[in-house]
């Protein structure tokens, strides 16, 4: 199918728009045109509804005989089933939780229990600091080494001949990041899990800033493990395990004793959050409402297929006139390169908080920082100051892209005239 016949079939961004109630915000007399879609995006009506239909009629603990808590029980297989689909696999290899740091670190404790000093775990300098925290504690707790895989930082790109180096006979886990929060870097995940499969070894995958650009596929991926957040694609605070059932069914887990054995529910520790997993749900409901005909599964590959080439366009317009700014440096792959729509930059002689104040001034909300990929920003020389980052979401625009660009060349403009 062709891409025009696609965009027949997807919502345009007018529309999506129309669904977002904090596009209607307006600050400094400006409409706020929203940037940190990396640290999390903002919410539909049909999620917001979601969540306060069930706090209003469905609020209830799981498992009893009462309408409520039957209603609360289908509410969450409903979400599961959501999820499933958004991920390829199937509603029991779907684990719900605080997020996606606390979930790995509950995965990760379980997988240690059984992993000593004669056993290695690989992680890369390119992930977010939630999927290297939990294995650091892992090695520090069993006597397992610790093999850190270092990315090129004038692409921004994984250093494939180290991670080759890396896996080898001991290895028993490759942690690795299939898109970087900072420098929007798609990492070939497939690639990875080959070279671990050689030598026997799991892989997890940390899909968090992937899963709102690329449509996740578990299958084509052949992960063991994958985490994401629903916050990052439309949704609330949720965060996401998928397991493969054999794998989850093998977990040494911490666990209450009188809490189910049956998977995915032996890694949901404790009572979750209802009303949130109801938001998930409808986050992905409403993902696959943006397009028509077929299966939840098949709308939300064209409605992926079809904003992908919104952001490419979108983010090829960004990346060339920041590019074009005296002052200003970028960070990451080229848009040619394997690449998601996000944007980490830095402006000579402004710190980028000072940045981020200024566009916000404007009604430009972006973030700045490290954004917890602190490896990336420490090596690129921004550990005191942090970078500026620009992210596109599905109700990004052209107007708004140059809304940034004409804010980041104001902020470099007055910096050169200061010191000529």
């Amino acid at each position: 199918m062709t891409v025009d016949l696609l965009v027949d079939q997807v919502q345009t961004v007018e529309a999506i728009r129309q669904s977002f109630p904090a596009l209607a915000r307006r600050h400094a007399g400006q409409p706020v045109a929203y940037f940190d879609g990396p640290g999390g995006t903002q919410v539909p009506q049909r999620v917001i509804d979601a969540v306060a239909d069930y706090l209003a009629h469905h609020n209830a603990n799981t498992h009893w005989a009462y309408p409520t808590s039957v209603e609360t029980d289908a509410i969450i297989a409903a979400a599961r089933a959501s999820l499933a689909d958004f991920l390829n696999a199937d509603p029991d290899e779907v684990a719900f939780g605080a997020n996606m740091t606390t979930l790995t670190f509950h995965l990760a404790r379980a997988l240690g229990r059984r992993w000593g000093p004669a056993d290695e775990i690989v992680i890369t300098e390119l992930d977010h600091h939630a999927n290297v925290g939990p294995w650091q504690a892992v090695a520090k707790e069993r006597g397992v080494t610790l093999k850190v895989v270092p990315f090129r930082p004038e692409s921004g790109e994984l250093d494939w001949d180290a991670l080759g180096r890396a896996i080898g006979p001991r290895t028993r886990l490759v942690a690795i990041g299939a898109a970087s929060n900072a420098l929007g870097t798609i990492t070939d995940v497939a690639k990875a899990r080959e070279m671990a499969r050689g030598v026997g070894a799991l892989v997890f995958v940390d899909a968090v800033h992937f899963a709102p650009h690329r449509l996740v596929d578990v299958r084509a991926l052949g992960c063991d493990f994958l985490a994401c957040s629903t916050y990052k694609f439309y949704g609330p605070h949720v965060g996401v395990l998928y397991g493969r059932r054999d794998r989850m069914k093998s977990l040494d887990l911490p666990k209450l004793e009188p809490a189910p054995e049956s998977v995915p529910e032996r890694l949901e520790t404790g009572t979750l959050n209802h009303e949130g997993i109801a938001g998930a749900g409808a986050a992905v409901e409403w993902l696959a409402s943006l397009a028509e005909g077929g299966t939840r599964r098949e709308r939300l590959s064209r409605l992926y297929a079809t904003q992908h080439e919104r952001e490419v366009t979108l983010f090829s317009r960004l990346w060339e006139g920041l590019g074009a700014i005296q002052g200003v440096t970028r960070y990451g792959p080229a848009p040619s390169r394997p690449r998601t729509g996000t944007v980490s930059l830095s402006i000579a002689g402004v710190p980028a908080h000072d940045a981020a104040v200024s566009l916000a001034a404007e009604g430009v909300f972006a973030s700045s920082g490290d954004f917890y990929a602190t490896t990336v920003v420490e090596r690129l020389g921004f550990a005191r100051e942090g970078l500026l980052r620009i992210g596109l979401s599905i109700y990004s625009t052209a107007s708004e892209v140059e809304r940034v660009l004409a804010g980041v060349e104001r902020i470099a403009r007055r910096t050169v005239s200061r010191t000529t």
